[in-house]
């Protein structure tokens, strides 16, 4: 027979007297969370401060003994924040080992702590107040990044560079009209985690196991002492729903996936055949065995992240589908993907902020291609439609065959004579030329969301306004 191990008084204790035996190593390995739920020590704790007042408050406990818990709670975080806590696995999680050290401080005010209450609604609050605290913290990022963007969309309101579909040359845009897209695109990831924090901001605290208890507790005090906006209406929902934590992985993703556009981008844009702009040291590396080379590391693993930060999203998806009400110990499964996401999402943020900072334009360069791939061919299509009247499919055809002359004759549209043109539209005239540009192109895009630089630096005065409002969105 395969040895058995002796009880264990510490893991049992707190379990309460039906388990005579400590459990298998195995066993004991696969359910243990404390390695990675101990960042949930300061939620815990606060959790168990709002937990205590309301017990005192409404005399399920005595006054003195809540202030023995809150004494004690301060000296277990006291204890935590200096690395003097002595995490066990055996005690399995935050709750337990928090509780057990509260126990050894204060005796029966600590055994008296967790009335009206069980892990389950414990383990519920504390999620949800680590992904509320998540969700500031990212806020503030991805405003910094947006600021950062803002401040390159300002000083390159009017310089110029190709504007791309399906990676080809289209037509002229500028640099901060490109980067401002970004800002935009940011902005509703802002707005997502927003919408995750309001859906999310509920207090499950109070619902127990999962049926709520008979004790006359007053949840909207507890609701309010966390910050919360009310507490959870359904005990079962409380204690058994993670889908704030899959909106916040997916708000996450989304976010990720438009960090990854620019970081391909930049890596793009360093590139030789583009060379639109530069990353000093800080951004960059060296290769161990070409001395020339300068890699957009920074902008790669940005870029590969976001695979990771997809993956989490599905781990979650995967751990809840079928999962019935109400708590399972899948549940325990939520955390590290929770923490993953945050942290790389945090270090993505703090990265393309980082890199668009230090961003270097090659106005030159991108000015150069601006005008290149007959880059000005929509702005003489309008010509004929604006001047001569002709309908867009006439102007659409007639440019068509132009770009097929110039392209036959090795130049771009501005170097095609005027009789050249007219030998396939009579009646154009030496105006034309003055569409033919990439400024003048530039210019004429006024329309609202244009790329006129007149336009960008408006946008672009105007999100720093908003951002230094502190105003998420438009």
């Amino acid at each position: 027979m395969p040895d058995t191990p002796a009880p264990s008084p510490a893991a049992n204790a707190l379990w309460g007297g039906r388990f005579a035996a400590g459990p298998a190593a195995i066993m004991q390995e696969i359910n243990a969370s404390i390695g990675f739920d101990r960042r949930l020590w300061r939620q815990d704790i606060a959790g168990s401060r709002a937990h205590a007042t309301m017990l005192a408050a409404r005399g399920i406990i005595s006054e003195a003994d809540r202030d023995a818990i809150l004494a004690g709670l301060d000296q277990v975080a006291a204890e935590i924040e200096g690395g003097r806590f002595n995490f066990s696995t055996e005690r399995e999680d935050i709750h337990m080992n928090v509780e057990a050290r509260l126990i050894e401080l204060t005796g029966d005010p600590g055994r008296r702590l967790h009335t009206a209450r069980s892990r389950n609604d414990q383990v519920a609050l504390d999620v949800r107040l680590w992904v509320r605290d998540a969700i500031d913290q990212l806020d503030l990022q991805i405003a910094d990044c947006m600021r950062a963007l803002v401040a390159q969309a300002e000083a390159h309101a009017a310089t110029p560079m190709p504007g791309f579909t399906h990676l080809q040359i289209a037509q002229p845009v500028t640099f901060g009209h490109h980067l401002l897209a970004y800002v935009e695109m940011l902005a509703r990831d802002r707005s997502r985690f927003a919408d995750c924090r309001a859906r999310l901001n509920e207090c499950p605290l109070g619902a127990a196991a999962l049926a709520g208890t008979s004790f006359p507790i007053d949840r909207d005090a507890t609701a309010r002492a966390l910050g919360f906006a009310r507490p959870m209406a359904n005990s079962i929902d409380a204690v058994s729903s993670r889908d704030y934590a899959i909106e916040f992985a997916a708000a996450a993703a989304n976010c990720a996936a438009n960090l990854s556009r620019l970081a391909e981008e930049i890596v793009l844009w360093m590139s030789a055949p583009f060379r639109f702009v530069t990353l000093t040291d800080a951004f960059t590396t060296g290769s161990s065995i070409m001395p020339q080379k300068r890699n957009p590391d920074a902008a790669e693993l940005v870029r590969a992240k976001t695979g990771r930060i997809n993956g989490h999203l599905v781990a979650l998806l995967t751990v809840m589908k079928g999962l019935p009400l109400t708590y399972g110990k899948d549940l325990q499964e939520d955390k590290e993907p929770l923490f993953d996401t945050a942290d790389s999402l945090a270090l993505c943020l703090a990265a393309t902020a980082g890199m668009v900072r230090d961003l270097r334009p090659n106005a030159e360069v991108m000015r150069r291609w601006a005008g290149e791939g007959f880059a000005t061919a929509t702005d003489l299509a309008d010509w004929l439609v604006r001047v001569l009247g002709l309908p867009f499919r006439s102007a659409h055809h007639v440019t068509g065959r132009l770009v097929a002359v110039a392209e036959a004759r090795g130049t771009d549209l501005a170097g095609l004579t005027l009789a050249e043109m007219q030998a396939v539209e009579p009646r154009i005239t030496e105006d034309v030329y003055s569409v033919l540009t990439v400024e003048a192109s530039l210019a004429s895009r006024g329309s609202l969301g244009g790329t006129a630089p007149a336009n960008v630096a408006a946008q672009a005065r105007a999100w720093r306004d908003r951002l230094g409002s502190g105003a998420i969105a438009p």
